[in-house]
């Protein structure tokens, strides 16, 4: 069985807002700290925890947000 690394077309710099929408299929974390994102428009956040620096989260939003409250990690990026 071959592993392939997914493939994104696009990206976009983040600035953590609690109310401006995001559509990607995974968040790359480029300085150091916490990200805290809702799925959705409606639900509320949950806060990882000092992911790693330069990890790729697999984490999908579609209308989803990086909140500004709660979200000190710097150097966010939507890959799409």
């Amino acid at each position: 069985m071959q592993i392939t690394s997914p493939i994104y077309h696009s990206f976009a710099s983040v600035t953590p807002s609690d109310t401006t929408l995001v559509n990607c299929r995974a968040i790359y974390i480029g300085g150091a700290g916490d990200i805290a994102l809702s799925i959705d428009g409606s639900t509320t956040a949950v806060t990882i925890k000092a992911p790693p620096v330069g990890t790729i989260l697999p984490i999908e939003l579609n209308g989803g947000r990086i909140m500004s409250t709660n979200t000190t990690a710097t150097n966010i990026v939507a890959l799409s």
